[in-house]
């Protein structure tokens, strides 16, 4: 077991006094059998109201509401988790998923179909000749193999680009630009494993890691797809690596734009500073 302190701090600094409207934050660490909250706490200045729910994804969702005008806005929350996923190998495929190409159960596509979806048109050139050098149709190969081998590919052949402007890339964007941002490869390599035919979904959360190009202190992006007998395991291709015990999620979405840590509007004066501040700490 390993435990880390997660503080995350965002601060807005307005041209003058604005209304603030209400805030979505996603900043507390999705609980299960592999990680559990042992603290938490969330600062905001100035005093807001805050509503608790979980989203139909089960994250955690709060809904902070403002009273009074204010210049500044601090967010800051502080947690403490015990990790659990020591060892990301240790699953079990179930036999019919064990080789690639597979089917899902019926029962298991009627609930995966949406996470199968592509945004994009399918017939997409740039991504369907990219990914036909990483598989041909009739290959047989392990499926566990294929996902490693586009996962550790992104991270081999494209190039790390820190982007703090809003917005994902598109698959197509990001192979022709060959860098990207970490949610614009965890968008790539979600958009390759659905052309496969299998369910994959965006994860928002962070990385314990030593200081990099890619990991500075912020929030990490990476992808789940599910494996029958498995569930949905996590594939990082900014790293080239499966999901571990470093790896701590906040937020899983079908789409990457819909699950930003702080999401939010002001009315007033245009014109805002952002700085945010994220470290992760091993205890």
């Amino acid at each position: 077991m390993q435990r880390y302190k997660i503080l995350h701090r965002t601060y807005y600094n307005f041209s003058g006094p604005v209304w603030l409207e209400p805030h979505t934050l996603r900043l507390r660490p999705r609980e299960n059998h592999e990680l559990r909250i042992e603290s938490s706490s969330l600062t905001i200045t100035p005093h807001a109201t805050l509503r608790w729910h979980r989203d139909v994804e089960g994250n955690s969702v709060a809904i902070a509401t403002f009273e009074a005008p204010a210049s500044q806005l601090l967010i800051e929350s502080e947690v403490i988790i015990q990790q659990y996923n020591e060892n990301p190998f240790d699953f079990l495929v179930a036999d019919y998923a064990t080789s690639y190409p597979f089917a899902y159960t019926p029962d298991d596509w009627l609930v995966l179909s949406p996470y199968m979806h592509c945004p994009e048109p399918m017939e997409n050139p740039l991504l369907t000749d990219w990914l036909a050098g990483l598989w041909q149709t009739g290959e047989q190969i392990e499926t566990f193999a294929l996902l490693q081998r586009l996962c550790s590919h992104i991270h081999q052949n494209l190039s790390y680009q820190l982007r703090e402007e809003s917005g994902v890339q598109g698959p197509e964007e990001t192979l022709s630009r060959g860098t990207g941002s970490c949610r614009d490869f965890a968008n790539l390599f979600m958009a390759a494993t659905r052309k496969l035919g299998l369910a994959a979904r965006f994860v928002s959360g962070y990385l314990h890691a030593e200081p990099s190009a890619f990991n500075y202190g912020s929030t990490h992006a990476w992808a789940e797809v599910y494996l029958p007998g498995a569930g949905w395991t996590g594939f990082d291709p900014t790293g080239g690596i499966l999901a571990g015990s470093n790896h701590i999620a906040v937020a899983v979405a079908r789409s990457p734009e819909w699950v930003p840590p702080v999401a939010g509007s002001f009315v007033g004066r245009l014109g805002v500073n952002l700085d945010v501040g994220v470290w992760v700490s091993e205890q």
